[in-house]
Formats: C-alpha cells, sequence, structure tokens
C-alpha cells in the first residue's frame, strides 16, 4: 500500500516493502506548451554537497559514475511519470549518504517561466521488480510562484535502511541555487569562453564533466556624468569666515582664487564665486575699479578707466576744488617715491613672518 507524503513527511522503505533492493522513482507534471522541464539526481555524501560534478545525473550525464543511477532520459511518459530514473540500492557506494531528486526549468529566465504556470507536480517510489507504489508525495498547485527550480524529494540511509522524504523546496534562483547548496560546479553560472583566434591551432580534448552553461545576463553599459565646467577651490577648513575680497556686500569669501594685482606679485584672496569667475577667467593682470573700504595701489604710470591721465606727461594737472599746480618735476618725484615703497612692501611680502589677515584675506 503506497504511503501518501506531505512536505517535510518521510516513510522507511525497507518496511514497506522487506528485502527492497531497486527503486524506480518517478516524477510528473502538467505545464503549458512551450515549457521544458528535466529531471536530476544528486549523489551527496555526509556533508550534503555532489561527490563530484560526474555525480550529478542528468539528461547530458544519464548514469553515474558506479551505475548505480540511471537517468531514463525524456521519453514518452509512463505510468503518469514524465520522467524516471532508476537507482540499484545494492550498488549505491557507502560513502553516498541521499540522493537528492530535482526539477528545473530549461532557459525559464529568458523565457520568462516559473513554476508558477506548472501544475499537479508529483513524486513516487516504486519497487522496481514488483512494480508497486511504496510512496507518493503531491506538490500543493499555487504554492510556488517564483520558483525555477525545485527539489521534490530524497532517499537517504538511516543505520542499515533507506528512506525517502517529501522535500519540496523551491529556488528562485534556479540551478545556480542549487549549485550553491549541493556543490554543483557544472551548474555555476559562468561566462562564455572567447572564441578561438583564427591562426591559432585548434586543439580538441574529451571533457572530463558534462557541461550545463546558462547563458550569462548582458552586461549593463555605465554612463559617466560628464565633469563640471568650473571647479573652484573651497575654502581651507578652519580658517576665519571673511567677506568677498573686491565688495564685503556681495557676502562671505567662500572660494579662494588667485589674483594678479596691477602692481604686485599674485597671491592668493577669498572672494565670493562671482567674483572668483570673473577672476580666472580675465588674462592677469586682473584690474579692479576702486572698491569702498578697501585700500588701492597708487597709479604707476598707465592708463586705466576712473584712474585719470598717465603719469609721467609734461602737462601740469590742476587739483579739483582749486589746491595746487604740480610741475612735471613733482610728479616724476611721486613716481619714484611710489617705486620705491612698492619694492619696500614686496620685501616685506616675501618675508618668514606667520600669516597675517591683511584685508580680509590671508596672506604668506
Amino acid at each position: 500500500m503506497s504511503v501518501s507524503l506531505t512536505k517535510g513527511g518521510n516513510v522507511s522503505l525497507g518496511k514497506q516493502a522487506p528485502g527492497l533492493t531497486a527503486v524506480t522513482v518517478g516524477l510528473g507534471w502538467q505545464a503549458n506548451t512551450g515549457y521544458d522541464l528535466d529531471a536530476s539526481a544528486l549523489l551527496c555524501d555526509q556533508s550534503g554537497k555532489v561527490l563530484s560534478d560526474r555525480h550529478f545525473v542528468f539528461f547530458n550525464n544519464l548514469t553515474s559514475p558506479d551505475g548505480s543511477v540511471r537517468h531514463s532520459g525524456g521519453g514518452s511518459p509512463a505510468g503518469g511519470d514524465d520522467q524516471q530514473i532508476q537507482v540499484d540500492l545494492a550498488l549505491v557506494p557507502d560513502h553516498v549518504t541521499k540522493i537528492v531528486f530535482l526539477v528545473s526549468l530549461y532557459e525559464a529566465a529568458s523565457r520568462g517561466q516559473s513554476f508558477g504556470q506548472v501544475h499537479r507536480a508529483h513524486v513516487r517510489v516504486l519497487d522496481r521488480e514488483a512494480g508497486t507504489e511504496l510512496a507518493r508525495y503531491d506538490l500543493a498547485s499555487g504554492s510556488l510562484s517564483k520558483e525555477t527550480a525545485l527539489v521534490f524529494g530524497e532517499l537517504y540511509r538511516h543505520g542499515a535502511e533507506w528512506k525517502f522524504r517529501a522535500v519540496g523546496q523551491g529556488y528562485a534562483s534556479g540551478l545556480a541555487g542549487i549549485a550553491t547548496d549541493y556543490g554543483v560546479d557544472v551548474l555555476r553560472d559562468t561566462p562564455p569562453s572567447p572564441a578561438p583566434s583564427a591562426s591559432a591551432p585548434s586543439a580538441s580534448a574529451p571533457a572530463s564533466t558534462p557541461a550545463y552553461v546558462p547563458p550569462a545576463p548582458p552586461t549593463p553599459t555605465v554612463v559617466s556624468p560628464p565633469p563640471p565646467a568650473f571647479a573652484p577651490t573651497p575654502q581651507p577648513t578652519g580658517s576665519s569666515p571673511v567677506t568677498c575680497f573686491f565688495d564685503p556686500n556681495h557676502g562671505p569669501g567662500t572660494t579662494t582664487v588667485t589674483w594678479s594685482p596691477q602692481w604686485g606679485v599674485p597671491r592668493p584672496i577669498q572672494t565670493c564665486g562671482g567674483c572668483a569667475q570673473r577672476v580666472q577667467s580675465a588674462p592677469p593682470p586682473f584690474y579692479t575699479p576702486p572698491q569702498q573700504g578697501y585700500p588701492q595701489p597708487a597709479p604707476q604710470g598707465y592708463p586705466q578707466q576712473g584712474y585719470g591721465q598717465p603719469y609721467g606727461d609734461h602737462h601740469d594737472h590742476q587739483q579739483q576744488g582749486g589746491g595746487r599746480r604740480f610741475g612735471a618735476g613733482a610728479l616724476i618725484g611721486a613716481g619714484a617715491a611710489g617705486l620705491v615703497g612698492g619694492a619696500l612692501l614686496n620685501e616685506a611680502f616675501d618675508d618668514d613672518e606667520p600669516d597675517v589677515i591683511v584685508n580680509n584675506y590671508y596672506e604668506e
């Protein structure tokens, strides 16, 4: 009499059929047209891992190395089973502690298929000599949705006898998930091998293990964002808050730029973002109109908008409001004094004294 099992249940086959030496494991299902299901068996040791890739019995490797497990292939259904696997219990090596039976959907990911559309799936164990059914496990329809591979059941040793357990473990990751749990290298996803060169001689060697390699997923294209058109230098960490060098009304000086004044050497200053953009886009020297509240360099003989006429002219100039008239000699003397003062100022900037705050900016 056959024993009907539920998920997780088990039965002693020796008690069902004393002297049992060989069984037939039948697996069946109902699926729509276009569904290609494959039954397989894994011979595992005490650790729960498959002994080798040769001990993975499927449509491309129909017999285990010892001949104890044989796949019947994908022939016509027999007795309500779509595929059957024969097991000679007496020939199973002693270090094989269990034989796992699974079913997978071929190319399920690319076809958009899952066990949610597979109905009336079952696994059963028969006495091969008598042909009688010893145990049966019917998987509940609708209990699976995204799974693409499924462990139906397993034969396992219990002392000196063999038992059968209903498992019903699904894998949404397909055969790759089976490979992770049972250590089947031939089931792992591997990238396709590069095509051999036309000039290289072809060497054919027999494969040591069966190959079952699903197609590799396409590699996504990563598009890097374009670099920013302008990357100002951030304000040094720990510095005191300052306002824009050119106009305090612009707000805080958040950007450090190199400024080339009309006189003197280029120096770092802190400005607002708008002034920083102007300084970095204008060719040096960067001339600026007078700014209220900041000392301006004395004109030294170059025409500049807003500063009057160039010095060194032979004509006298009248000071606004009616004052003294200065001749060319006085103006030349004033220009020479300005040059001497500028040289002394540059020498003062080049000393090794500590940093000081001048005109709301840092200067070495």
